[in-house]
């Protein structure tokens, strides 16, 4: 064999481990901004760079997937639904308070399907691997929860927190029931 052609096997298949690198990275991208949604940007703009980002990702869906993630029974669902519905119907009277329950009810909630609840960040952490999606109605609501426990928020912002809690209510309370592609 001459020296031209075992070069130009050489550049084919260098080019060849190129292109299926290349591919596989695409392809790893596309499933975690895929898996993430939003939040797949969001830490982008966080982070320093994109490696960093999509490492910081994939540690959230490996801690994710070490979970025991449950379904709930029909039951407890009724009766989340059903507190839910006392939550709501406390904001006529007392919305600071009724703010404050529907912060305490969806981490319960989380507790209850086995996510961790050590603490704001951690719980948004977890909660991006597959809520990543109504995620900024968490933290819409969470800020105004906060700004409410030092009496700066207003009725309507306090009314749009109890609209961002339930979207992620909604969510965990029937998650696992739904089809994957009417989850949002």
């Amino acid at each position: 064999m001459s020296l031209t052609i075992i070069i130009i096997i050489a550049a084919v298949l260098v080019l060849l481990v190129c292109a299926v690198a290349a591919w596989t990275l695409t392809a790893r991208r596309r499933r975690l901004r895929e898996r993430f949604g939003p939040e797949y940007e969001r830490t982008m703009e966080s982070k320093d760079s994109r490696r960093a980002a999509e490492r910081e990702l994939r540690e959230r869906q490996e801690r994710h997937d070490a979970l025991d993630i449950k379904t709930l029974p029909a039951p407890v669902r009724d009766r989340y639904a059903q507190d839910w519905a006392r939550v709501q119907e406390q904001f006529v009277d007392r919305p600071d308070d009724a703010v404050h329950e529907a912060d305490r009810l969806v981490t319960t909630l989380m507790g209850e399907r086995g996510y961790p609840t050590e603490g704001y960040e951690q719980q948004v952490k977890d909660l991006s691997v597959e809520h990543g999606r109504t995620l900024e109605h968490y933290r819409a609501a969470h800020e105004v929860n906060d700004r409410s426990s030092r009496h700066q928020a207003t009725t309507e912002e306090l009314r749009g927190a109890m609209v961002h809690y339930r979207a992620l209510f909604d969510e965990l309370l029937h998650d696992g029931d739904r089809p994957r592609e009417s989850r949002g």
